[in-house]
């Protein structure tokens, strides 16, 4: 391969990561176990989990440590709609238009099973939502809303949401506010205690840590019903053995991410300015989407007029190019983009997606080598034209 610029789906495990996380593997013990192995394990991972929270400003107790991102979403949402719809007078859920299928999914799921309500909030062309978008839908279903969740930082377009301010909105009504964190970790600064939320969701391999990792930041002052019961472990909220290696290694992911973080971000952003500034030049018409300031660093998602994007994901893979239409997790399920249709993009310039994220280990030759190729595959695609197949919005 020539250049891997998919970095939003996955990242390469760092080699610091692989050797603590190999280290971690080779220790015996439970930690819920009483006996001198199954201590050092407990040791172990209440150091990482302390660590962990050293990055994401929050208190210990509040990490629960999860399979990865789409296990922390769903129990924070499903938790805390059982948990404040128990009597089943706060039926609603405000979610804007444009989340990850994590939290679209989860939210779908309790609607069709658990009869709750959703209010979908708008967002704008660039994909932000609003403060006062919100707080008038909270002021419209007053009394009702279960909770509101919201992704930090877009996972196809890149655009970084005001949370704090969300949060605070969705305070002054009496609502906790959940934040779908993981495509902004490692690349955006993040404080739980500062932002004001009630739960954020994490996950481990998009900051060079292992796959099957993640965490709800759970915040003291909320509460879940838990998804899985069995020995009560992690406040009662996640039950089972814990992942001592996992935590190990998403702790010590985490606490490279922080210690770079500006540098990081400084470095993916020239390299991004150089990648947008190349389209631009090769495809004139194309598209910048997303907010052009507020902005994961290494994000750079364009529409290609006349282009259907599986074309041109297809043609810059076989030059060896690695890259993307949009999320990596809809099963390899091929639809129009629902991030664009709710900022307002027509259907036909929607199925031009193609989206570029740089990051650890990403450099200038990455970027050349897909410029390189792209112009052959924007031409190719559009003598192709649009595919005849009908997907759904979501």
């Amino acid at each position: 391969m020539v250049a891997y610029l998919d970095h939003a789906a996955t990242t390469p495990l760092h080699p610091e990561v692989l050797e603590e996380y190999a280290r971690a593997l080779a220790v015996v013990g439970n930690p819920a176990s009483i006996h001198g192995h199954g201590q050092q394990a407990k040791r172990m991972l209440e150091e990482a989990r302390e660590q962990l929270a050293e990055v994401l400003g929050c208190d210990s107790i509040e990490i629960v440590f999860t399979s990865g991102g789409t296990e922390a979403i769903n129990l924070a949402i499903k938790g805390m709609y059982w948990s404040r719809n128990s009597a089943g007078d706060r039926p609603v859920i405000v979610m804007p238009a444009g989340e990850h299928h994590a939290t679209v999914d989860t939210v779908d799921w309790l609607v069709d099973a658990e009869g709750a309500r959703l209010h979908e909030i708008g967002i704008d062309s660039q994909a932000r939502v609003l403060p006062g978008v919100l707080d008038t839908a909270l002021a419209e279903d007053d009394g009702a809303v279960a909770l509101a969740t919201v992704i930090w930082a877009n996972n196809e377009v890149g655009t970084v949401q005001p949370v704090a301010e969300l949060a605070a909105v969705a305070s002054r009504h009496g609502v906790p506010l959940h934040s779908d964190a993981v495509g902004a970790l490692g690349s955006v600064p993040i404080d739980f205690a500062a932002s004001g939320l009630a739960a954020m969701s994490v996950s481990a391999h998009k900051i060079g840590g292992p796959v099957g990792v993640g965490a709800l930041v759970l915040a003291r002052s909320a509460s879940v019903v838990p998804l899985l019961h069995g020995g009560g472990q992690q406040r009662k909220v996640r039950s089972g053995t814990q992942d001592v290696a996992g935590a190990v290694a998403f702790a010590r992911a985490a606490r490279l991410a922080a210690d770079r973080l500006d540098a990081h971000s400084a470095s993916v952003r020239e390299l991004r300015d150089r990648l947008v500034r190349g389209v631009h030049e090769i495809a004139p018409d194309a598209v910048l989407r997303g907010a052009p300031d507020a902005r994961l660093p290494g994000n750079a998602h364009f529409t290609f007029p006349g282009c259907d994007g599986d074309s041109l994901l297809f043609l810059l893979d076989t030059a060896g190019v690695s890259v993307s239409t949009g999320s990596a997790c809809a099963a390899g399920v091929s639809e129009i983009s629902h991030v664009l249709i709710g900022m307002g993009v027509e259907e036909d310039d929607a199925r031009g997606a193609l989206r570029m994220t740089l990051g650890q280990g990403s450099t200038a030759a990455d970027v050349d080598a897909f410029l390189a190729a792209l112009p052959d595959a924007v031409a190719r695609a559009r003598r192709a034209g649009y595919s005849s197949r009908e997907p759904s919005i979501r």
